[in-house]
């Protein structure tokens, strides 16, 4: 395989990230789940702690493909809260490499990631999602973003999240925020219902400037600006009282959540057609579900 975008340093670089910010990550959440003090389904139960369980990739020769960690979290807080980590290897199958850029020309790949979906017990908090990854074939690039997916959507509130993501692409270039924003809108849609799935944020792939350090560090700001931002969100709402109206109408969105996810969701294709792990691919899905 030629590696014109990751060099081994790079790979292990991206790899050492994803890994970091999934524990930066963790700790926020679960610093939330001690803090809680309002009324809630769990509230008389422990904080919520990860629990991890590694995965291996098998491959069709017996050797290890690469593999994953799955961080899950079921806590008072948090009703579900996933931290993924991944880094596999392999070869495209001959259905799916002519999707992957670069990988028509040798079905070799290497793709590391770190995927967040969290479901709050509190219809008031918002559910969120955030994946970043780094993907090499003939060539590689850089893909990611975040967003938010409020049952109750509140102005400033969502102004606090894109404002996060807005100073994170502003800092890499003068169009990356309505670039990306405009992305994460037409991405994240679910047209069977003509709706989009949330508020939006921002969503990017396929990112190759020719500078891997520039894209890298861009890549890691964007997971920055979730750590920095979706913990406080969390808490500014999450020991506020909540009705069993609100409770139905939370698992009604979630429903919306699963739809797009198991219709539309690249990453969940990605994840099943490379050998992955279904239970982390599928960790996404939200708990107590309904629909009308």
């Amino acid at each position: 395989m030629t590696d014109t975008y990751g060099t081994e340093d790079h790979k292990q670089q991206a790899r050492a990230w994803f890994e970091k910010l999934r524990d930066d990550l963790c700790a926020a959440l679960e610093a939330a789940e001690e803090d809680l003090e309002g009324p809630n389904p769990a509230s008389d139960g422990a904080p919520g702690r990860f629990e991890r369980q590694e995965w291996m990739r098998p491959t069709d020769s017996g050797e290890t493909g690469g593999g994953g960690v799955m961080s899950i979290l079921r806590g008072r807080v948090f009703e579900k809260a996933g931290v993924n980590v991944s880094t596999v290897w392999g070869e495209f199958s001959e259905e799916f490499r002519q999707r992957i850029p670069g990988a028509a020309e040798d079905p070799r790949f290497w793709a590391s990631g770190i995927s967040v979906v969290i479901h709050p017990w509190s219809p008031l908090v918002p559910a969120a999602h955030m994946n970043t990854r780094m993907i090499v074939t003939t060539t590689g690039w850089f893909g990611g973003g975040g967003d938010l997916t409020p049952v109750y959507p509140e102005a400033e509130e969502t102004e606090r999240f894109h404002a996060a993501y807005r100073r994170a692409c502003d800092a890499h270039g003068a169009d990356y925020y309505e670039k990306f924003k405009k992305w994460c809108d037409e991405y994240f849609y679910l047209p069977h219902r003509d709706e989009p799935r949330g508020v939006g944020g921002i969503f990017y792939d396929n990112l190759n400037t020719g500078d891997w350090n520039a894209d890298f560090v861009f890549t890691q700001d964007v997971g920055r600006a979730f750590l920095e931002t979706y913990p406080l969100l969390a808490r500014a709402k999450m020991d506020l009282n909540w009705t069993d109206d609100q409770r139905q109408a939370q698992r009604v969105k979630r429903g919306r959540y699963v739809e797009f996810n198991l219709l539309y969701d690249r990453g969940t294709l990605f994840g099943l057609k490379t050998g992955g792990n279904t239970e982390a691919i599928l960790m996404s899905l939200p708990p107590d579900t309904a629909w009308p």
